[in-house]
C-alpha cells in the first residue's frame, strides 16, 4: 500500500475515532466555526519537507487542504493545537488566562478563540516577543530553565519543537513502513 493511501486510511480512521467521541460527548448538534487554514506562507512542503516547517501541516494535508470536509480540518486544527500548547507549556505558564486574552484584544493580535491560551500565548509571541518587557502584565511566566533566552529566542524554539512534534507524529504514525505489508 502506497504512503499516501495508507496516511490518507490513517487520518480517516482517526477521524472517525475523533468524531465518534465528538458525537457522544455532544449529542447536540452545535454549528461551529468553519476552520481557517493554517498556512502562514512559508511552506517548506514544495522543496521535500514532509512536515512544513510554516504551519506544521504533512504535505498530504497541504496538498489536499482544500478538499477536506469541516470536521476533516477540524481534526487536523486540534492535532496542531495540542502540539503547539504542548510546546508552549513546556516553556511558559499561563498565569493568568484573561490578562492574556486581554492583552491579545488590546494589542489586535489574532488568536483562535477555541484554542486554548497556550496556542493564544504563541500568537502574542508571535506577534510582539521583542516588545514584551515584563511577562506578568501579560498573563504568563517562562519557566526557569528557559528564562535566560530572549523571548525572540523562546518563540523560536517553541517553534522548533512544534516541528519536531509534528516531525515525530508523522514519522511514527505515517512514514513508518506497514509492518504487515508483503516485502
Amino acid at each position: 500500500m502506497s504512503t499516501a493511501i495508507r496516511s490518507i486510511l490513517c487520518i480517516h480512521a482517526m477521524f472517525i475515532l475523533d468524531f465518534g467521541a465528538m458525537s457522544a460527548a455532544n449529542p447536540k448538534q452545535v454549528q461551529l466555526k468553519p476552520i481557517k487554514t493554517p498556512c502562514i506562507g512559508v511552506c517548506s512542503t514544495g522543496i521535500g519537507d514532509s512536515v512544513c516547517r510554516g504551519c506544521k501541516r504533512f504535505s498530504h494535508e497541504v496538498i489536499h487542504w482544500n478538499g477536506y470536509t469541516q470536521d476533516e480540518k477540524r481534526f487536523v486544527d486540534k492535532r496542531l493545537s495540542g502540539f503547539l500548547s504542548q510546546a508552549c507549556s513546556h516553556k511558559c505558564t499561563v498565569i493568568d488566562r484573561d490578562l492574556l486574552q486581554w492583552q491579545l484584544d488590546t494589542q489586535l493580535v489574532r488568536y483562535n478563540e477555541e484554542h486554548d491560551e497556550y496556542c493564544w500565548l504563541f500568537q502574542l509571541l508571535k506577534a510582539g516577543a521583542s516588545q514584551i518587557r515584563d511577562p506578568s502584565k501579560y498573563g504568563f511566566r517562562v519557566h526557569p530553565g528557559w528564562s535566560d533566552l530572549s523571548l525572540v529566542a523562546l518563540r523560536d524554539k517553541i517553534d522548533e519543537d512544534f516541528w519536531i512534534l509534528s516531525t515525530a507524529h508523522y514519522d511514527r504514525y505515517l512514514a513508518t513502513p506497514d509492518m504487515f505489508d508483503e516485502v
